[in-house]
């Protein structure tokens, strides 16, 4: 029989799809309220592998992430999710112009992987808690990122790969008690 652990604590990270940018620093100050303070940003990447969001947030769509300083306890990637579905309704409602002028895709870093949370179910995804799927998008092996056949196409194609290398390497520096 195997001995149950507690998981060692995760890097969250908030994956954002905006359309309009000036938004961005009243979600930035509502993102920390929730998850702490922001220790890493990405710089801001054209969302042009698909236009399946096109008609609700407009164009063009860019992304970028957020990492937050506090490393948390996988398992509340399901309560991070639904609180971030409520920002984005939130903002939607005060904000006039796209039906949906943001997107916000919480997940988590290990040294292993990259999670992402989901409201959507699919063979690949496993449900974690009140509605919310979690999936394995990339995982680390050989010194590199590496997708999955469901990886989705911006992150199959290797433009977030020095981002999330960063946090990497700051999350084993949180983790080894360097930081």
């Amino acid at each position: 029989m195997g001995t149950i652990r507690t998981a060692p604590h995760v890097k969250i990270f908030v994956g954002i799809l905006y359309s309009v940018p000036e938004l961005l620093p009243r979600i930035e100050d509502r993102l920390s309220s929730l998850l702490g303070p922001i220790d890493l940003r990405s710089e801001a990447f054209p969302f042009d592998s698909t236009h399946y969001y096109d008609d609700e947030m407009g164009t063009p769509i860019q992304r970028c992430f957020l990492s937050f300083a506090q490393l948390t306890a996988p398992e509340r990637i399901a309560e991070i999710k639904i609180s971030t579905n409520e920002m984005e309704a939130a903002i939607a409602r005060e904000h006039i112009g796209p039906q949906r002028p943001v997107n916000l895709d919480p997940g988590y870093l290990e040294l292993a992987k990259i999670v992402l949370a989901s409201t959507k179910n699919f063979y690949h995804r496993i449900l974690i808690s009140g509605g919310i799927y979690a999936e394995v998008t990339q995982h680390f092996e050989s010194g590199e990122w590496r997708s999955l056949p469901w990886t989705f196409p911006d992150f199959r194609s290797g433009r977030y790969n020095v981002f999330f290398s960063t946090l990497r390497t700051l999350y084993h520096k949180q983790i080894a008690g360097k930081v």
